[in-house]
C-alpha cells in the first residue's frame, strides 16, 4: 500500500457547478431543494431517459446523494472513495469555492451588486479607458444581455457591462468590432476598481456573430477571470514552496489570480479540458525521485453553458461526456498516483433563477494504491478545505500548515 509521501500525483478535478444537494443552510441563499446531481437526473429522465454515469457510479457518486438512473454501491461492489463537503465560506460563488478547497474560508462573502454599479465607479472607468460609455449596468442572463444589447454595442462601440447575484463585474464586447485585446485590457483595468469594491471576479466575455447576417451573437472560450488576490497563503502556494510543480487546467490560474500556479493551460471548453487533461496524464508521468506535480483542471462547461442556462438536457450530456472519458483517466493512472473529483458550489439546472446553489460537492477519489475491494465511504466532510488538506498529504506527506482549514481524508482512501 502506498504511504502518503510515496504519491508522485494528483490530479485534482473540480466538475464546476455540479451539487449534490441542499446545504443546510440553504434557505437563506434561497435555495431549499436545490440538488443539482439529483434534480438533474430525475428531469432528465421524465422527458427524455436515464441518465447514463456508470464510471462515475463505479466510484460511488450514487452513494453521496439518490441519482435516478445511477445505483448505490453495495459492500464489496465498485472502487475508489465517495463522500460530501459542506461550505463554511459566505456565498456560493466560484471563487470562495475554491478558495476554500485550497484551505482559505472566506468568512464574509463577497459583496454582490444586483442593482448595478454606481454612476461614479462607472464614470471613472469609462475615463480611464477612454470609453464613451457603458451599456446595462443590471443583473442579467450573459446570453440575454448580449442579444438585447449587441446591436446597440457594435453601434456605439460601448461595452455591456453586467453582473449576477454573485460578485461580478461582468464586460461583454464583440472579438471583432470591439476587439478582444482591448476588451482583455479594459477588464484588467476594472480589476483596480473593484479592488476596491471587493467584488470577487472580473470577467471578460467575448463574443462573435452578426444577426443582419444570420448569424446569432455567440459566446466564445476566450473568456478571461481577473479575480482578487487571495487573502492569505493556500495549499497551491505551500506545495510550491515545497517544490512541488503545480499545473492548472482551464481557469484555474484566474481564480486564484496566478498565486501558486506555476503553469497553466487554458482550454476551450469541457471537450478540450478533458483532451488536454488525458494528454497531460498518459505524458507527463513523474519518475520515481523526480519532482512531483499537481495537475489541477477546471471542466467549466456544467456551469457556464448548462447550469446558468438552466439547460438539463446538455448539462446530462456533459456529465455523460466526462463519465465517457473516466476509464482513459483511470488507466493512465499508476500506484503513485490520487485523483480526486470535486465541485466548487451547486447549479441545478431545474431550479429557479439563473444563478448557483448553495449545496454540498460531491468528492469522489481513486488510486490503484488502495487495496480494499469495494468503494470507501469518507463521509460528510466539514469543510471543502478537507480537498486540499488531503492533496497536500498525498504530495508532501503531512497535513498542511495550521493556519489553513481542513483535515485530510487520505488515510480514510488507503
Amino acid at each position: 500500500m502506498a504511504l502518503a509521501s510515496n504519491f508522485d500525483r494528483v490530479i485534482w478535478v473540480v466538475l464546476d457547478g455540479v451539487g449534490a444537494g441542499e446545504l443546510p443552510d440553504a434557505s437563506a441563499y434561497g435555495d431549499s431543494g436545490a440538488n443539482t446531481l439529483g434534480n438533474l437526473a430525475r428531469v432528465f429522465k421524465q422527458k427524455h431517459r436515464e441518465i447514463a454515469l456508470p464510471h462515475l457510479a463505479e466510484l460511488g457518486l450514487g452513494n453521496i446523494t439518490p441519482i435516478e438512473g445511477v445505483p448505490a454501491q453495495s459492500t464489496g461492489q465498485g472502487h475508489g472513495a465517495w463522500g460530501r463537503a459542506k461550505e463554511l465560506s459566505q456565498g456560493k460563488d466560484t471563487t470562495s469555492g475554491h478558495w476554500e478547497m485550497a484551505g482559505l474560508v472566506v468568512e464574509k462573502a463577497f459583496p454582490t451588486y444586483t442593482d448595478g454599479f454606481s454612476q461614479e465607479v462607472i464614470d471613472r472607468w469609462c475615463r480611464e479607458n477612454n470609453l464613451p460609455g457603458v451599456l446595462g449596468n443590471k443583473s442579467a442572463s450573459g446570453t440575454e444581455i448580449i442579444a438585447e444589447l449587441g446591436d446597440e454595442h457594435i453601434r456605439t462601440g460601448k461595452p455591456i457591462l453586467y453582473t449576477s447575484a454573485d460578485s461580478v463585474w461582468q464586460v461583454a464586447a464583440h472579438e471583432e468590432a470591439f476587439g478582444l485585446q482591448r476588451l482583455y485590457d479594459i477588464c484588467k483595468s476594472a480589476r483596480k476598481l473593484c479592488d476596491e469594491l471587493q467584488v470577487g471576479r472580473v470577467i471578460a466575455r467575448p463574443f462573435i456573430g452578426n444577426p443582419a447576417q444570420g448569424k446569432p451573437y455567440t459566446r466564445t472560450y476566450n473568456r478571461k477571470d481577473y479575480a482578487q488576490l487571495p487573502f492569505a497563503k493556500t495549499i497551491l502556494d505551500e506545495l510550491t514552496e515545497k517544490g512541488i510543480a503545480t499545473l492548472g487546467i482551464g481557469k484555474i490560474s484566474n481564480i486564484y489570480a496566478g498565486r501558486g500556479v506555476q503553469e497553466n493551460i487554458d482550454t476551450k471548453g469541457n471537450a478540450d479540458g478533458i483532451r488536454v487533461l488525458i494528454e497531460t496524464i498518459q505524458e507527463r508521468q513523474v519518475a520515481t525521485g523526480s519532482k512531483k506535480l499537481l495537475v489541477f483542471c477546471n471542466l467549466i462547461d456544467f456551469d457556464m453553458l448548462y447550469g446558468h442556462r438552466r439547460d438539463v438536457p446538455g448539462f446530462a450530456h456533459s456529465l455523460e461526456e466526462f463519465d465517457r472519458a473516466l476509464p482513459q483517466i483511470l488507466g493512465a493512472m499508476t500506484e503513485r498516483d490520487l485523483l480526486i473529483l470535486a465541485s466548487d458550489h451547486g447549479n441545478d439546472p431545474t431550479f429557479k433563477g439563473t444563478d448557483h446553489t448553495r449545496e454540498y460537492i460531491p468528492l469522489l477519489a481513486y488510486t490503484p494504491a488502495q487495496k480494499k475491494t469495494g468503494t470507501v465511504s469518507i463521509g460528510t466532510r466539514e469543510s471543502f478545505a478537507d480537498v486540499g488538506a488531503t492533496v497536500a498529504h498525498a504530495l508532501i506527506g503531512t497535513e498542511p500548515e495550521s493556519s489553513l482549514a481542513g483535515q485530510s481524508f487520505l488515510a480514510e482512501i488507503l
